[in-house]
């Protein structure tokens, strides 16, 4: 597998790892670094794990949220705030903890500083800032939660399979996705973008990515965006929806498309804006092409489908996150995590709330 792989590359020492990477830099050998612990502490999801952390929503809920699905217009459309309770809610206050399915290598969004103090999570960025106001309006207790890394391609298994109450991990809203889970209110706005080495030739999403490898991550948008339209790039690897575990293009992690960048191994990678602003401040010699993102997509923190209490109660932590203008708690995670890298935004995206 992919994980494997790299391990056995960035385990060879040294002096191999750095030839195999075009002398890039030692940037370079934290995202090796990224790569390899994710490898060791993702933890597996099983479609028949025994962890019943949630309960279901019952048959009358599920088909009401089903129709919305089919019928989707307005994804980023969610249900209106609400400080109230519900069977999700009781179940995380019982349990004292709320289970956050996150990122763990993301840069300003979702990562592991190696400085942080020892018991702590070490777990940083914008995303997990809101995770921690998410707990401290259910719980009290901006620590009480409980962190699972899962990889990319895991954000909705965990969520069936229970072992997580939200993922909150640079999650785009759309409507295919309505059909597995749900969303609150959008959070956040990116759009996708080209990722490559400044001295690429390539300029952007467009003819330049003919013949190019382009990299991303295994259930993305990226991927999905590269189905429609892929310029002629090499996207898909030869064995794409079957059990081969040698996947080169589709990986199940998006930092690991950075790595396979750092190798030579692919041109380019295609993800959102957003976090490829982040691997571009861990590696000097990468930059986003294109002058603005190809497409506007917005993230939501992702509940089970059906767990309407606590979809609602999320969108009204938000409510409160957003408040305040300038000094709002968004604008200074914002201002903290993100500015450097993505300058110039106002705020958060104005909430949508359904009617029905």
């Amino acid at each position: 597998m992919i994980r494997k792989r790299m391990g056995a590359r960035a385990g060879a020492g040294p002096g191999s790892v750095r030839g195999g990477l075009r002398g890039w830099g030692g940037v370079t050998g934290m995202a090796v670094a990224c790569a390899v612990t994710a490898a060791v502490t993702l933890l597996p999801l099983s479609h028949h794990g025994t962890e019943v952390l949630g309960q279901g929503a019952g048959p009358g809920a599920a088909q009401a949220v089903q129709t919305r699905a089919d019928g989707c217009t307005d994804p980023e459309a969610s249900l209106p705030p609400s400080s109230g309770s519900g069977p999700s809610i009781e179940k995380i206050k019982r349990r004292g903890k709320l289970i956050a399915g996150v990122d763990q290598n993301s840069f300003s969004w979702g990562y592991r500083n190696p400085a942080a103090g020892r018991g702590k999570d070490g777990l940083e960025g914008f995303d997990i800032d809101l995770v921690r106001a998410i707990a401290e309006n259910i719980l009290g207790d901006r620590d009480a939660v409980i962190f699972r890394a899962i990889p990319t391609n895991q954000r909705i298994a965990a969520l069936e399979n229970d072992k997580v109450d939200v993922v909150v991990r640079t999650m785009t809203i759309n409507c295919a996705r309505l059909k597995q889970v749900s969303f609150s209110t959008a959070y956040f706005q990116a759009g996708q973008q080209v990722l490559a080495p400044k001295d690429s030739t390539i300029t952007g999403y467009d003819r330049s990515l003919s013949g190019k490898r382009v990299c991303t991550a295994e259930g993305s948008t990226a991927y999905e965006a590269l189905e429609k339209q892929s310029f002629g790039a090499v996207f898909k690897d030869p064995h794409d929806g079957t059990e081969a575990d040698e996947d080169q293009l589709t990986v199940p992690n998006q930092l690991d498309c950075l790595v396979r960048l750092q190798l030579d191994e692919v041109d380019a990678v295609v993800t959102d804006n957003a976090l490829a602003a982040g691997q571009a401040a861990q590696d000097p010699a990468v930059e986003l092409k294109g002058d603005k993102p190809f497409t506007t997509e917005y993230y939501g923190v992702a509940a089970k489908l059906g767990a309407d209490d606590l979809v609602a109660r999320v969108n009204q932590v938000l409510v409160d996150y957003r408040s305040g203008g300038a000094n709002s708690r968004w604008m200074q995670s914002y201002k903290h995590w993100l500015e450097d890298g993505l300058p110039g935004i106002k705020g958060p995206p104005a909430p949508k709330y359904r009617s029905d």
